[in-house]
């Protein structure tokens, strides 16, 4: 039987806030060089209220509520991923991910699924020290919708672990067929009821070895 590892990439194994802030930076110069508004979202990254799903929900929300259309958020999101793993947008791999795929090479099959476009994604998987780590990788992949579609696609009788930040775009639909769940820290969601829980990366190791030999 196949063992599969589903993993999200912002918030989950790309950590940081530096593509969050140059989205907002982004958003900011659209709106005509705002700089309070990359102010907010620091304190919204600070002080998560559960208001928003996550750090570019955030910057959505508040960047609508200054009038922002459509067009203005996919031209500062697209922006921005073009700054990825740079200085203007740094990000970091979780304590023990690199030794964990690693070692987990002949356990599982390791699928990176992600809403974010290609752009840059092989460069920040370097800058994370992972390149090569992942089996497959999934961008554009419109979760929640679009995770219901790779699931669809996985073996009947593969046994399947999804994990990421954010439950209602890289877990629900995993848990609604049935399949194991991680979730990790950040943004609130009371709706969420993982398999497994944790607020980083490293505290879920022993659960998900556990998982695999399961």
């Amino acid at each position: 039987m196949t063992s599969i590892l589903l993993f999200d990439f912002d918030g989950t194994i790309a950590l940081g806030d530096g593509p969050v802030l140059a989205y907002a930076q982004q958003v900011s110069a659209a709106l005509g060089g705002d700089d309070g508004f990359v102010d907010g979202i620091r304190s919204a990254l600070a002080h998560a209220d559960g208001a928003s799903l996550d750090g570019y929900d955030a910057v959505r929300r508040a960047a609508e509520e200054r009038g922002a259309d459509a067009r203005l958020l996919s031209e500062a999101y697209l922006a921005s991923r073009r700054q990825l793993a740079t200085g203007e947008a740094p990000i970091a791999a979780p304590d023990g991910l690199v030794e964990f795929l690693t070692e987990t090479s002949a356990e599982a099959e390791r699928v990176l699924v992600t809403n974010a476009p290609p752009i840059r994604i092989a460069e920040a998987l370097d800058a994370l020290g992972l390149a090569g780590l992942f089996d497959r990788i999934v961008t554009n992949a419109r979760k929640p919708a679009g995770l219901d579609a790779v699931l669809a696609d996985l073996p009947a009788d593969a046994r399947v672990l999804s994990i990421g930040d954010i439950w209602h775009n890289d877990l629900a639909p995993a848990h609604a067929r049935g399949h194991a769940t991680a979730l990790i820290g950040g943004f609130a969601d009371p709706a969420a009821s993982p398999t497994y829980r944790a607020a980083v990366f490293a505290e879920l190791i022993p659960q998900l070895r556990d998982w695999l030999r399961g």
